[in-house]
C-alpha cells in the first residue's frame, strides 16, 4: 500500500514517513502543497495524509482538486486547529478523517487501516499480509492461501505475486515488472515474464472460477477480481 504524506514540518512528516514504512507500507512526501497536488495527481497513492497549513497551496483547496479527480482515494487531514468549525470545514473540503496535532501515532495508524479497509478490498494487516479477494500472502512465512488452501509458490513467483497485489487494479506492463521484480531491463525478444505469469495464472487461478490475474492485450497485465 502506498501512502503520500504532505507536510512542512519535516520533524512531523519524517516520523510519520517511518513509522509507516516500519509497518511495511511505501510511502512518498511532498513538503508543499504544490508539489502535493503534482504527486497526486499524476500518481497512483492508496490514501493520502496532509496538513491544512501548508506553503503554496493550502491543505483545504488541496484536498477539493484531489477529490474532484478522485472521489474514491481516501484522505487523512493533519492540523493544529481543532475547533468544530474547523473539523466541518476540513470534510466539507472532502477529508474523510481528522487528526489534531499532537497526536499519537498509533491512533493514526488506526484511521488509516480503518479507512483503507473501508475503502479497498485489499488491505495491509501488521504489515506484512496482503488480502485480496479470497486470496492471501504472508510476507513472513511465505504462505499464500487462496480460500483456505494453501499454494505452493517459487520465489520468483512469490515476489511476482506480492507485487501484483501491491498493484492492484492497476495495469502493470512487461518493462515494470521486470524491472520491479526481477531488476532489469525488459528484452522485448524474450517472453520470460509472460512464462511466469502462466505459472502463477495456473496456481492461482486454474481451480477457481473467480480469475485475478487478466492480461491487457499490448499493454500487459492486471490483477483485479473478474469472472
Amino acid at each position: 500500500m502506498k501512502i503520500l504524506i504532505i507536510e512542512d514540518d519535516q520533524r512531523v512528516s519524517g516520523l510519520i514517513k517511518r513509522g509507516l514504512e516500519e509497518q511495511g507500507y511505501l510511502t512518498e512526501v511532498a513538503f508543499d502543497g504544490q508539489t502535493g497536488r503534482k504527486l497526486a495527481l499524476t500518481n497512483h497513492y492508496d490514501l493520502i495524509i496532509t496538513d491544512i497549513i501548508l506553503p503554496k497551496i493550502n491543505g483545504l483547496d488541496l484536498c477539493k482538486e484531489i477529490r474532484a479527480a478522485n472521489s474514491d482515494i481516501p484522505i487523512i487531514m493533519l492540523t493544529a486547529l481543532g475547533t468544530t468549525d474547523d473539523k466541518v470545514e476540513g470534510f466539507d473540503a472532502g477529508a474523510n478523517d481528522y487528526l489534531v496535532k499532537p497526536f499519537d501515532f498509533r491512533e493514526l495508524q488506526v484511521r488509516i487501516r480503518e479507512l483503507l479497509k473501508r475503502n479497498n478490498s485489499i488491505i495491509t494487516t501488521l504489515g506484512y499480509i496482503l488480502k485480496y479477494a479470497d486470496l492471501e500472502l504472508n510476507n513472513q512465512t511465505k504462505i499464500v492461501r487462496r480460500s483456505g488452501m494453501e499454494i505452493s509458490l517459487t520465489p520468483k513467483e512469490f515476489k511476482l505475486l506480492e507485487y501484483m497485489m501491491q498493484n492492484f487494479e492497476r495495469v502493470l506492463s512487461r518493462a515494470e515488472i521486470a524491472d520491479k521484480v526481477w531488476d532489469t531491463h525488459f528484452d522485448t525478444g524474450t517472453n520470460f515474464i509472460d512464462v511466469y505469469i502462466n505459472y502463477l495464472r495456473k496456481k492461482i487461478d486454474k481451480d477457481f472460477s473467480t480469475k485475478l490475474i487478466h492480461t491487457k492485450s499490448g499493454m500487459g497485465f492486471i490483477f483485479k477480481e473478474e469472472k
